[in-house]
């Protein structure tokens, strides 16, 4: 009962893992992350989740590269 916030409640129940700093719980990842969103400090999320490559495209090849290692046979 003591943990909250962007690293889930810690308590086994993954209903409630996007509980808001008001205690709400929210459906989705986007709506929970905005909650946490400091006013005006960053544009709030859309409904999808972002492309992370699309802010740096000069390391998208690294990246895949990296993500292949954990796609691959060695974690299946």
């Amino acid at each position: 009962g003591q943990v909250r916030g962007l690293c889930g409640t810690f308590n086994g129940d993954q209903r409630d893992e996007f509980t808001t700093p008001d205690g709400d719980v929210e459906p989705g990842a986007a709506a929970f992350a905005n909650a946490f969103r400091a006013a005006g400090a960053c544009p709030a999320l859309g409904p999808g989740i972002p492309d992370p490559c699309d802010g740096f495209p000069g390391n998208r090849e690294r990246a895949e590269a990296a993500c292949a290692a954990l796609l691959g046979p060695a974690f299946q």
